[in-house]
């Protein structure tokens, strides 16, 4: 990112210091590319939210259909899109959007198993990587979404990776004409840097051995990561815990959100079929790149005294 800001220019000016910058920004591209083994385009955006939204408006189709599951970003970004049900009819006018793996139960989805039967029926398949990219191999789709902070790169700085330029209804500006506003130099090489160092804190025994020591209040959905796990308490608030786990180091989130004074059930509980009382007890704990083998023994042991 130092190199990016002293040799920052506008890469779409003509002039040599923004010919020098854009082949800095070409070759992150390139980069990012072969680090996620990636064969399409990447159009760099300034976030996973804004990559959801050139998906979901610029996609040459008719119809949307979303999981019930998707983050926030794709109901602000398509809030009349259909709620996909399993009989909806799906042809060659349908972009399906399913995330790779759900940010608040870390269930992964089988997105490449979707792409086959959504490929033969000639609709498009969009995926919500955000949580996926840099951890997993990308699952087979059209369209992928990727958010560098998530892999400890940058804030501010994600990217939409597309099969063909050809899906998208270009714009004008920008990035070839399929994004508006100058592009983040600095991010992008910090993104493409963060994608080649890689690694994690801890060992996947590690993170296996944290998981089993929690199993017992672990709320279990489908096949899992081993980076997001949702636990329920057996009897304090996932708000009380949020606070007392805040006071003790741990930065958690609670799968409920307070609004207006109300709390209300966490959306994605409700449509994975989580009871109420159960979501009400629910909190996400996310392990980082960075999260250290001592962290997760001390969680364990806080986890521990409050049940």
């Amino acid at each position: 990112m130092e190199e990016g800001f002293a040799i920052w220019a506008n890469p779409s000016s003509p002039h040599a210091e923004g010919r020098k910058a854009r082949a800095a920004l070409e070759d992150a591209r390139e980069r990012i590319k072969r680090a996620l083994g990636w064969s399409g385009e990447v159009i760099f955006t300034s976030g996973a939210s804004e990559a959801l939204w050139i998906a979901l408006n610029r996609a040459k189709v008719e119809r949307r259909i979303v999981s019930a599951v998707e983050h926030d970003a794709v109901f602000r970004a398509a809030p009349d899109a259909t709620i996909f049900s399993g009989e909806d009819p799906i042809g060659s006018d349908t972009l399906l959007a399913i995330q790779h793996v759900n940010s608040e139960t870390g269930t992964i989805n089988p997105v490449s198993e979707m792409a086959v039967t959504l490929g033969d029926a000639g609709a498009l398949l969009l995926s919500d990587c955000a949580q996926s990219a840099g951890k997993l191999a990308l699952p087979s789709a059209d369209m992928l979404v990727i958010s560098a902070h998530k892999f400890g790169g940058p804030i501010g700085v994600g990217a939409l990776l597309v099969r063909d330029f050809n899906l998208l209804e270009p714009v004008g500006g920008h990035e070839r004409g399929y994004r508006q506003g100058t592009e983040n130099l600095p991010g992008a090489l910090g993104m493409a840097a963060a994608l080649e160092a890689g690694g994690w804190a801890t060992s996947p025994q590690e993170r296996a051995a944290f998981a089993e020591r929690l199993a017992s209040q672990r709320l279990t959905i489908g096949e899992q990561v081993d980076y997001i796990l949702a636990l329920t308490h057996p009897s304090i608030s996932a708000q009380a815990l949020l606070i007392r786990l805040d006071a003790m180091g741990f930065a958690v989130s609670a799968g409920s959100a307070c609004s207006s004074g109300t709390l209300k059930k966490s959306r994605v509980l409700d449509a994975f079929g989580v009871a109420d009382d159960v979501a009400a007890r629910t909190i996400r704990v996310s392990l980082g790149w960075n999260t250290t083998p001592e962290d997760l023994e001390r969680f364990a042991e806080v986890w521990a005294s409050l049940c």
